[in-house]
């Protein structure tokens, strides 16, 4: 695809006057003693809940000596922890300290007053296409350097069906709650079920389906339902990554295609169900403006779990 080249001076002048306004000219970010990439190790952090310093290699885009001195200085302010991983004693995981967690707190008042006293500024209609436009480029600009560090196999999302989408997400949603809810061949043979009659009604507007592959295989995927529910309410179903992406920003990637997709489309809300337990997911979710709207035990899925239904009213910023 062509790109004009006044668009992309535009672009170019719009992002150093991002970059001189939000502080990143500064050597301390958002109110702390600390820099930018501390700042963004410690959200990272906080939303996955434990991380390796592999893991913040990739997500940072940093060498691995730059992060292995920053996480050292992180360990000796006391805002993060090393714990051994449960199936490997020799990989360290980085979670956040009390003190961690207070910091984080603090960066999020800082950056949301932050964004809030500038889209105060812009009408509504110009805040949704801030948003919208800036986690389009977001994703763009990420695309282009999984590209090169993968060698030409990045991770990529699309949307629409592929064939074996049905088997494979179901496969992935089989393996994932069978180790961590129990779950077996009735959750499975449901998950089958609800995916199948869902693919043979992809052609009506308000149904959509995106996809992560990587190598034309499928590692995850996300599904707005825009019929089941009425009420002009979406339902979020069958969000899954495959463990050998998690970590890579991709589960991000995919409910941010799925809100702007809800917000041009013009849902009222969004619901989606999940269980208790799934940290990350639910820092995800909250991170994207859902909110715990109810919480229930029940034994549908053959063992007893505590379900739980989040909820995202329209225009909650991303």
């Amino acid at each position: 695809m062509t790109v004009d080249p006044p668009l992309v001076e535009e672009i170019r002048r719009a992002s150093r006057t991002m970059v001189r306004e939000l502080g990143f000219m500064r050597t301390t970010l958002a109110a702390t003693d600390y820099s930018a990439s501390a700042v963004h190790a410690l959200l990272e952090i906080a939303s996955a809940g434990t991380l390796t310093a592999a893991q913040l290699v990739q997500l940072l885009g940093l060498e691995k000596s730059s992060v292995s001195r920053m996480m050292g200085k992180l360990i000796d302010a006391g805002e993060l922890e090393e714990a051994a991983r449960d199936e490997d004693a020799r990989v360290k995981q980085l979670r956040l300290t009390d003190k961690g967690k207070e910091t984080v707190a603090h960066i999020h008042r800082y950056g949301q007053a932050q964004v809030t006293s500038a889209l105060e500024h812009l009408s509504r209609s110009e805040q949704q296409a801030v948003a919208q436009g800036l986690a389009a480029y977001a994703r763009a600009l990420s695309a282009v350097r999984t590209s090169v560090k993968a060698a030409g196999s990045p991770i990529t999302v699309s949307s629409g069906y592929r064939p074996g989408l049905v088997g494979r997400v179901t496969e992935m949603h089989a393996a994932f709650y069978s180790r961590h809810a129990n779950f077996g061949q009735f959750f499975e043979s449901q998950v089958a079920m609800g995916l199948a009659d869902f693919a043979g009604r992809l052609e009506p507007p308000c149904n959509r389906v995106w996809v992560a592959t990587h190598d034309e295989r499928i590692v995850g995927s996300i599904v707005i339902d825009g019929e089941d529910l009425g009420n002009n309410q979406a339902h979020l179903r069958w969000f899954i990554l495959d463990d050998g992406c998690r970590g890579r920003g991709v589960g991000r990637q995919l409910l941010s295609e799925a809100l702007c997709f809800c917000d041009q489309f013009g849902f009222a809300a969004i619901q989606l169900w999940t269980f208790k337990g799934l940290d990350a997911a639910r820092r995800l979710y909250e991170a994207f403006g859902f909110e715990l709207t109810s919480e229930a035990t029940g034994q549908q899925w053959g063992t007893s779990v505590t379900e739980q239904q989040f909820t995202r009213i329209r225009n909650t910023p991303i």
